[in-house]
This record gives C-alpha cells, sequence and structure tokens, in this order.
C-alpha cells in the first residue's frame, strides 16, 4: 500500500503535493503508525506536483521489494529535507550534494549517501540568459541581474557560486539584484519572462525543459557550463538497520531499463542506471561550500 504523509505544515507547496499524491496514486488503505514502513523525501528542486509524479512508480516498486508500505513526505524547501532526516521524520531522502553534506555536518556524520544516479559522477550546471542580454561570459555578469535556485542548491547555487568566485567574481559586491528563485524551473521562468538578466541551473532539468518544449532556447540560452562534480544521491540514517540498508540499496542497482517498470522509473529519475556511491565522493562539495562561506 504505497501511501503519502503531508506535514502539519499548512503550506501551499506540501498542499499541491498532497492533492498530486491522491491524483496519481490513487486512495489507499490508512497504514498503522505502528506497522514498520519506509518515509521518503526530497528536496524540493521542481515543483511538488512534479516530484510526486515523477516519485509514485519508484514508491510502489520500493513497495513491492522490501514488502512494506512506502509513504511519499513533501517538504516546503531544502533545511526541511535535511532536518526531516537528520530527526528521523523520515528513513530515506533525495539530496543534492550540498544538501547531503548540511545533513551529514548536522547530523555528526550519522547520514550516509546510498547510491547515486550514474550520471551524477560527473554532474554540471549551466548558465542561462536571455538571447538578446549581450552575456556571452561570467565576466558580463557584472552590474546584471541574477538568479540562482534554492540557497541550499548544489547546482543551482554552490557550484554556479563557485565558478563565479573562481572566475574572479564576487555575486553580492560585482553583480546586480541577486535573488533565490527556490527551484531550477522557476529560474528558468524568472530568465525567461526578463525578471532577471541571468541565472544558474541544473543541467538535467535544463535539457528536461529543452527536449519537452518548455522553454524557447532562441529565446533563452546557456552560455556557460561548469566543471563536473558529484551531485544528487538517495541517502539514509546510519540508525537504519544494515540488513534493511543493503535491501534499499540492491533495489536500486537492480533497476534496469530492459524491464518495463525499470525503463519508466529510471527515465521519470533521468537516470540510466544507480550506482553505490560514499560519503569520500562528495568532499569536494564541502571544500567548495567552505570556501564560499557557505559552511
Amino acid at each position: 500500500m504505497f501511501t503519502r504523509h503531508v506535514p502539519s505544515r499548512r503550506h501551499v507547496t506540501a498542499a499541491l503535493a498532497a492533492a498530486a499524491a491522491l491524483a496519481l496514486i490513487g486512495p489507499r488503505p490508512v497504514v498503522s503508525q505502528t506497522q514498520p514502513r519506509l518515509r521518503v523525501t526530497a528536496i524540493p528542486d521542481e515543483a511538488p506536483t512534479e516530484l510526486t509524479r515523477k516519485f509514485a512508480p519508484l514508491g510502489r516498486y520500493l513497495e513491492a521489494r522490501l514488502g512494506m508500505p512506502v509513504e511519499w513526505t513533501p517538504v516546503t524547501d531544502y533545511a526541511a529535507a535535511v532536518e526531516a532526516l537528520v530527526n528521523g521524520k523520515v528513513d530515506l531522502a533525495w539530496f543534492g550534494g550540498f544538501t547531503f553534506i548540511q545533513a551529514k555536518v548536522r547530523s555528526g556524520n550519522q547520514v550516509i549517501p546510498l547510491v547515486q544516479r550514474a550520471e551524477d559522477q560527473e554532474f554540471r550546471s549551466v548558465f542561462i540568459t536571455g538571447a538578446s542580454s549581450g552575456i556571452r561570459t561570467l565576466a558580463d555578469l557584472k552590474g546584471r541581474t541574477f538568479s540562482f535556485g534554492s540557497q541550499s542548491s548544489t547546482s543551482g547555487h554552490l557550484m554556479p557560486r563557485s565558478s563565479l568566485l573562481q572566475a574572479g567574481i564576487d555575486p553580492e559586491r560585482d553583480m546586480g539584484r541577486i535573488s533565490f528563485s527556490g527551484a531550477h524551473d522557476a529560474t528558468i521562468a524568472a530568465v525567461a519572462g526578463g525578471k532577471v538578466d541571468a541565472g544558474a541551473v541544473n543541467i538535467s532539468v535544463w535539457d528536461k525543459f529543452v527536449a519537452e518544449h518548455k522553454v524557447d532556447t532562441t529565446q533563452v540560452r546557456v552560455f556557460y557550463t561548469t566543471p563536473p562534480f558529484y551531485d544528487y544521491n538517495w541517502s539514509v540514517s546510519t540508525k537504519m538497520p544494515a540488513a534493511l540498508r543493503e535491501r534499499l540499496r540492491q533495489a536500486f542497482l537492480d533497476l534496469s531499463a530492459e524491464t518495463a517498470e525499470g525503463k519508466e522509473i529510471l527515465s521519470l529519475q533521468r537516470a540510466s542506471r544507480f550506482i553505490p556511491t560514499r560519503p569520500e565522493n562528495y568532499q569536494g562539495i564541502e571544500d567548495a561550500a567552505r570556501s564560499a562561506g557557505l559552511l
């Protein structure tokens, strides 16, 4: 029984996600609070309805593989996802590299990454701008308005900021108005709508928008791509029983595009496959965060 749990905070995004869960998954029997279950959340790097849609088939798959109910718990922001896992409100969380580091530090190294997409070994961010902005390089951003994603986003803030600093550009000192859209799709909309001159987004979300014709590339273009870095992963607490942790890890590793179920799940997760990962992979993220004064 794949169920969903809605936090008590009456926030618009949580309400939207809850409504979407009901529409996508349908009514299910109520799960006893004493029955073992897997509670799952994700950083809200896209619209809540999209996150719920993406998770629905994965939740059903994990439920069948683990033999226990799976709950989807939407959160309102990146910090809430970190706190939910650290405080034991959820058992499994989809983090970006930076939010994983925040959870690791916040928990005293009691949060570990379980698996990542193969694509997350060499992830990138892209800087986008309007076609007629005249912006061609990072140096051209001086004095211009700019949007990051969430303040806790790896690909929407930390690594783009790191690239700017390495190029000798201090966003607060050298650029015009700086804003935080909260999510990659919102950044794309801000640039496309002319609300800011440029922005930084997750390359995966950008590619998805291009493929689905949700952005006009004759009007919005990429002018810089960051060097690769490790990014997203599924993380758990070290308090999770080792046997369950390994069953969960194996369930992700067994997903294959050769099956109809696996193909659907991997496509929605924008993954070719899942692979094991380890904390050491994210040391570069931690170093960048400390260097930028964000940790």
